[in-house]
């Protein structure tokens, strides 16, 4: 009798990292998303050393002062500087929006991967559950459960993380059921792999990119909800800084001092735009159909 040789089971091959980073690169639009971020990311790490005035310190002389040598972006309506706000306030929002996408990944995609792989009864309960949360507004949501939980900046993260859990986990389940029939798959089940080892070593890397083009969009959902939240009392509690809570405050005074919305305004809408643009880009660079 011939001896039949065993082979190995292995995913298929995946396009090298740097062919991703190449497509990347040549995508201008991306790279100017990454530098937006990178730049306030910058701001927010080193809010701490830069030589900026006191953000929650109050000057009854300076009251709502238009921008000046002094006070580049102004000052507010207690005196406070409005360009030590915006970078104090760029760290609660990035950390926001972090921290809550984490914490979807974190509960969605495994539940995902369990619905995708076991199906099933399994599949039947998270996905009507999941079915559910979908059914209810994202910032309903968000703003629900934050004034459930009580007025704080990591309240508002883990509400804002809680309701966009139900995105990761429906993304991820409809992933591992188009992984799962990939022979490599059946292949590794057949020598007898254990289901965990299967989900994590066969299927887990194949549907990882589509997760961090959707965690990388979602950040720009969570920054905006926080903003929201902090403009509604619910999320970063005064005096610290937020650009949701200073938006709150400007609200009163857009026609004696526009410039205390126009900053935190503008910064919300750049950051936004930078993660959406990372975001595209991510898609297209990580997608097998482009050349």
């Amino acid at each position: 009798m011939t001896a039949i040789p065993q082979t190995s089971i292995a995913a298929p091959v995946k396009r090298a990292p740097n062919r991703a980073w190449r497509k990347l690169k040549a995508n201008k639009g991306a790279l100017l998303g990454l530098a937006i971020i990178l730049f306030f990311a910058a701001l927010a790490i080193l809010a701490p050393v830069l030589p900026l005035a006191d953000p929650v310190a109050t000057s009854w002389s300076t009251i709502r002062k238009a921008p000046s040598a002094a006070h580049w972006l102004g000052t507010d309506d207690i005196g406070r500087d409005i360009l030590s706000r915006m970078i104090w306030g760029a760290r609660a929002s990035l950390m926001a929006g972090i921290f809550s996408v984490a914490i979807a990944v974190a509960i969605g995609v495994p539940f995902g991967l369990i619905s995708g792989y076991y199906g099933g009864w399994i599949d039947q309960i998270v996905s009507r559950i999941t079915e559910a949360f979908l059914a209810m507004p994202f910032l309903i949501t968000a703003i629900a459960l934050a004034a459930f939980l009580g007025p704080s900046l990591t309240n508002a993260m883990i509400a804002i993380g809680l309701s966009a859990t139900p995105v990761f986990v429906r993304l991820t389940r409809g992933q591992v059921l188009a992984v799962k029939t990939e022979e490599y798959v059946e292949g590794a089940r057949s020598i007898g792999l254990r289901h965990f080892s299967i989900i994590i070593r066969y299927i887990l890397p194949n549907v990882f990119a589509p997760i961090l083009v959707q965690a990388t969009l979602t950040i720009a959902t969570a920054i905006i909800a926080e903003a929201s939240l902090s403009f509604l009392g619910l999320g970063q509690q005064p005096p610290a800084p937020s650009w949701g809570s200073m938006l709150n405050v400007a609200k009163n005074y857009l026609e004696q001092a526009p410039w205390m919305a126009m900053w935190p305004g503008a910064a919300i809408f750049l950051v936004v735009i930078g993660f959406n643009l990372l975001g595209d880009g991510l898609r297209d660079a990580l997608d097998p159909r482009e050349v």
